[in-house]
């Protein structure tokens, strides 16, 4: 690759809205447990080098565990043989929240059912939130991809906030799935 004026204006324009956004990680590529170990590995280090609570140590990790879980096991773009998704991560702090983006292609097929829960978390209290996390436990059934169901679910009571979307065409088959969860660093309440 060839280093030229245009490209280097480019990195220097993403350098500068990362950096006014807060973002301290991204990644592009393939999600498996590995790159899920080691970005908790380093967003937890990060967080105890601020003196972070416990508390939002834990949530924050939550979090990307359950976003990273997500789009290793439902990225419609699979890296290899093996089924591993791919995908774009970030995660960042600006004023008092922490938040973790992820995004994946997902097949027009799976838009529908995947707002639908999307819209079903974010319409939930707290206590329908708890709900129906139990009775996803007891009566879910495990997908052919290992999930049950839990991850918005878990990532909208670690948040305690709306999952944030977006769908965007890529082609006539497919659409970039954009999800932002939202962790307030001063709400801290159990």
């Amino acid at each position: 690759m060839k280093l030229n004026v245009g490209l280097i204006k480019s990195v220097l324009n993403v350098y500068d809205e990362m950096s006014q956004n807060g973002i301290n990680i991204v990644y592009l590529g393939e999600f498996h447990h590995q790159i899920t170990k080691m970005f908790t590995a380093m967003a937890e280090d990060d967080l105890d080098r601020k003196d972070e609570e416990k508390t939002i140590i834990r949530r924050v990790y939550s979090v990307m565990v359950e976003t990273l879980q997500n789009m290793a096991r439902h990225s419609d773009e699979l890296a290899d043989k093996y089924n591993i998704g791919r995908g774009l991560f970030m995660i960042g702090k600006k004023d008092e929240s922490y938040y973790v983006i992820t995004s994946n292609k997902v097949s027009n097929a799976k838009v529908k059912t995947l707002e639908a829960a999307l819209l079903e978390v974010n319409a939930a209290s707290r206590d329908e939130l708890k709900d129906m996390y139990k009775k996803q436990m007891t009566d879910g059934k495990i997908s052919e991809k290992g999930g049950a169901g839990l991850g918005l679910i878990e990532i909208a009571k670690r948040t305690r906030n709306k999952l944030v979307y977006e769908f965007l065409p890529l082609d006539e088959n497919s659409q970039f799935f954009i999800l932002k969860a939202e962790i307030n660093a001063k709400k801290i309440d159990c």
